[in-house]
């Protein structure tokens, strides 16, 4: 991660490999009660509560492929931070139109700006510039990751840039 998680919570993030951009499970994704457990004692180590302490949960189950129980979670959290997570998780189903709804409901989220600014430095001159024309877009990222080849390097960029929105989202859940 691009900041200093609490340990706790890093240790739940740190993966070998990033997720995928659809619902495809990875091998080194935690099991989903061993997951939970850990979630449990980093979210109450971390001092999280009420819907950062949803939010966090949400995430690590998106990130570690449980997108089910991640929605779960993030349809119940009225915020735009929830529809963020809501739109990236129907986004990874695919339900591309659903994802685009969710970050519709979003808004102008206060991460764009940092987001448009770490994904800027990763994706001029590449086959993704068009999400940063101007500012963040979340739907042209909904466009690309639709239309991304697995095993590409387009893919694995937006996988990065993927990483780049939960890691500005973290951040805002931790403070």
């Amino acid at each position: 991660m691009a900041f200093d998680l609490p340990p706790q919570l890093y240790a739940i993030f740190n993966t070998p490999s990033l997720p995928s951009l659809g619902p495809k499970k990875r091998a080194e994704a935690l099991p989903l009660s061993k997951l939970k457990n850990d979630l449990k004692s980093a979210v109450s180590q971390s001092d999280l509560s009420g819907n950062n302490a949803d939010l966090m949960r949400s995430a690590a189950l998106l990130w570690h492929d449980y997108l089910d129980e991640s929605h779960t979670i993030s349809q119940d959290i009225n915020s735009s931070d929830g529809s963020f997570l809501h739109a990236i998780m129907h986004r990874r189903e695919p339900d591309y139109s659903n994802a685009k709804y969710w970050f519709n409901r979003v808004g102008a989220h206060d991460a764009f700006l940092e987001i448009f600014d770490r994904v800027k430095k990763i994706s001029i001159n590449t086959s993704c510039s068009q999400i940063i024309e101007s500012d963040w877009d979340p739907f042209a990222m909904v466009d690309s990751v639709s239309k991304a080849n697995s095993g590409s390097e387009e893919y694995r960029l937006l996988q990065r840039i993927q990483k780049i929105e939960f890691e500005v989202l973290l951040k805002r859940f931790c403070n």
